[in-house]
């Protein structure tokens, strides 16, 4: 059986059954604009929400293979020295954090530049820093022949066959155009078909699968149908990952264009609905807690404790002490109170030079649902 080459000629595509599309656009987007109305509740996203992106990354690196946990990710980074994880394990973790890292940096770059090639390049080298295909020309496009199949296989025996190298820039052009082109379909429309485009065209050596996940918030937040770059797509490709994968397969060999946005549709307005979950429990938790540690340390760095705790729901005591924004003894005081109420659990005593470790639980059980 011959391997299904790129869709030549036919991008951006020129028909689609609206009829099919229609009753899913209004519920997406309605589902979008919920989610986007709990967000401006939420006085800093980046913040609160963070355990949320790094459960992000961990579902969109799972996709390709990797095998780390959310609470791994999180320890890891914490106290970085888990000798008892494999060197696989490790690696997997530090690729999770790259992702992180990558959208962190493509983010920062919208502050002065459009959705373009530039950040898509700029993302990819964070994204390949130092980690397992750090070799693969990090933040420059291909300049050979790439195929997706089974490990090692040769060309012929691929299912996949992107674009040529020798037509990757110009057909890049056109992707970014199109993205901004006057004529465009439905936002979310549009949207499904530059990630189908970017993943047919597979641009990269490696990390084209996480990077074309990654321009689904980024795109979300720059043509205005979120505030922050805080969406979560992964969960659902990932639970359906085969289905993702061959209807990706489908636009290049049937030219099913209508069926992949069908799926992506759906998967934003069932994301959307869990996204607004668990900003929902995240928000209410934060309210919560709010008046529990006010009333446990009666200190005016109340609130810096608790932003920091939620944003690094894993951390060391000397993290804490040095980087929350605490005096140095009222930090240690605030930790041994928040200790004692359970409101962290230990993971690691402190010992001589070692730092202690903790966990906020409730906010890795929300995020990792």
């Amino acid at each position: 059986m011959k391997p299904t080459q790129y869709h030549y000629g036919k991008f951006p595509p020129q028909r689609f059954n609206w009829e099919k599309l229609i009753p899913l656009i209004g519920p997406a987007s309605a589902a979008l604009a919920r989610y986007d109305g709990i967000l401006s509740a939420i006085p800093n996203p980046g913040v609160l929400l963070a355990p949320l992106m790094t459960q992000e990354a961990v579902l969109s690196s799972k996709i390709e293979g990797t095998q780390a946990t959310m609470s791994e990710v999180l320890e890891y980074e914490a106290r970085g020295d888990m000798q008892e994880l494999s060197p696989e394990r490790k690696a997997d973790i530090n690729e999770v954090l790259n992702y992180r890292a990558a959208i962190r940096h493509a983010t920062n770059l919208l502050n002065e530049l459009p959705l373009c090639e530039r950040v898509v390049r700029a993302a990819h080298e964070v994204l390949l820093q130092g980690v397992r295909g750090h070799g693969e020309s990090p933040g420059e496009y291909r300049r050979v022949p790439n195929w997706i199949g089974p490990k090692g296989c040769p060309i012929e025996k691929a299912e996949f066959v992107p674009i040529s190298a020798d037509k990757l820039a110009d057909a890049m052009k056109r992707w970014e155009a199109y993205m901004y082109g006057k004529q465009v379909p439905d936002r979310l429309v549009q949207l499904a078909i530059l990630h189908a485009e970017f993943e047919a065209l597979h641009p990269f050596l490696d990390g084209n699968g996480r990077l074309g996940r990654m321009l689904v918030p980024l795109f979300l937040h720059v043509f205005g149908l979120i505030q922050s770059p805080v969406f979560y797509i992964s969960a659902f490709f990932e639970a359906n990952r085969e289905e993702y994968y061959e209807r990706l397969l489908a636009v290049s060999r049937d030219g099913a264009w209508t069926d992949w946005c069908f799926f992506f549709l759906t998967a934003v307005r069932i994301q959307a609905e869990e996204n607004q979950k668990k900003t929902s429990e995240i928000l209410k938790l934060y309210e919560q807690k709010k008046q529990q540690v006010h009333q446990l340390t009666h200190s005016q760095y109340a609130i810096h404790s608790l932003d920091f705790i939620f944003e690094c729901p894993i951390f060391r005591s000397t993290d804490f002490v040095n980087n929350a924004g605490i005096p140095g003894p009222t930090a240690k005081r605030i930790i041994s109170l928040m200790r004692d109420a359970c409101l962290v659990n230990t993971l690691r005593e402190g010992r001589g030079r070692r730092s202690a470790v903790y966990m906020f639980s409730e906010l890795i059980r929300i995020s990792e649902g």
